[in-house]
């Protein structure tokens, strides 16, 4: 029997803070065997996300490595024999999900539904910016706030977007400027210039009360809110800034209750968008590869610009895993931040 070749990975076995010498390791895994509906893609560039922060932090000691990463940009090498999208030689990019061994290994399995070509005008590295935040925005906008995804679909309406300067804001921002709403997003003053470039008509000092900004530039209302952060420390200041019939929608988990009664008789619809509900409970998955399909078209047009913002470009491995975790563990990213190259580290596993 021939010995199945292998490749390298980075993981952990424990959540152990970033700074410890074991937060990531490089290792040697065997290359997966795609499945029938199986891609298999060799990764050229992965972005790091809060949800990689999240799910490393908590992971409890085990004996398996854990292999984490969403946003992949690579070549595929390989197919399923049930495959019909896609073919060797094709430069994908997707956001995988969590029930499987994510982007941060060479070789990925992944399933053809939830992935598009990479735009062709875009490096691998602006590539990699875009899946898991451009769906997160898409999904929220146009399937749970029920908007149009066509240019000027919407015009007449208007959003507001709290935490408009982090990697789904960034996205967010650009598609509902591009479908036509009025965007008003919040952020800190000295990043009014990324909101603008993004789309926002009207950015907003997230230091001050929402409430008296909206009064300052006399509008009592919006038809959309979209909460990119915890939406606790904001409920108070939004209560009353939603129209009647109107949607709010957040990404975050919640740790306290809300009381959501104060939007009853305004027939206020409160949304959750989580990008791995599809994938984790198979419910519609084709519909991120299609979503993938729309953004990677607007990104040729240039009407979506890559919300990257930092690049690790010296290989993936260890050491630069870390340092950009490190980064968006501190909270204060604009955009996105990409590691790429070639998987060179030094495993020292199995």
């Amino acid at each position: 029997m021939s010995e199945q070749k292998t490749m390298n990975v980075i993981g952990f076995f424990e959540g152990l803070p970033i700074e410890s010498t074991h937060s990531f390791i490089d290792q040697k895994e065997g290359i997966p065997v795609p499945g029938p509906r199986d891609l298999l893609v060799k990764i050229k560039a992965v972005s790091v996300n809060p949800v990689d922060t999240k799910l490393r932090q908590t992971t409890r000691k085990r004996n398996a490595l854990r292999i984490l990463g969403f946003d992949a940009v690579g070549e595929v090498v390989a197919v399923g024999k049930d495959v019909m999208k896609f073919t060797v030689g094709d430069r994908v990019f997707y956001a995988g999900t969590t029930t499987r061994s994510g982007s941060n290994q060479e070789y990925q399995a992944v399933d053809e539904r939830i992935v598009a070509l990479a735009p062709k005008n875009l490096t691998d590295e602006e590539a990699a910016a875009f899946p898991l935040t451009a769906l997160t925005a898409y999904e929220l906008l146009f399937e749970k706030f029920g908007l149009t995804p066509k240019e000027n679909a919407n015009q007449g309406k208007s959003i507001l977007v709290i935490n408009g300067a982090g990697g789904v804001g960034s996205i967010l921002n650009q598609l509902a400027h591009w479908a036509g709403l009025e965007v008003y997003a919040t952020a800190s003053s000295k990043n009014f210039d990324w909101l603008k470039k993004s789309g926002v008509d009207h950015p907003l000092d997230y230091h001050h009360d929402l409430r008296d900004s909206f009064r300052d530039l006399g509008v009592p209302n919006v038809d959309y809110i979209a909460v990119l952060f915890d939406i606790t420390q904001y409920f108070d200041q939004i209560s009353h800034l939603v129209k009647p019939y109107g949607h709010v929608g957040t990404i975050v988990g919640i740790h306290e209750p809300l009381d959501l009664s104060v939007w009853k008789n305004l027939s206020v619809s409160f949304d959750w968008e989580y990008m791995f509900a599809k994938t984790d409970h198979d419910y519609q998955i084709e519909t991120q590869g299609q979503a993938l399909k729309m953004i990677a078209d607007l990104a040729n047009e240039g009407t979506l610009k890559t919300t990257l913002s930092k690049v690790y470009s010296d290989g993936i491995n260890a050491a630069n895993l870390k340092r950009a975790t490190r980064d968006v563990e501190s909270g204060h990213m604009l955009g996105k931040v990409v590691v790429s190259g070639p998987f060179n580290g030094n495993p020292t596993g199995n």
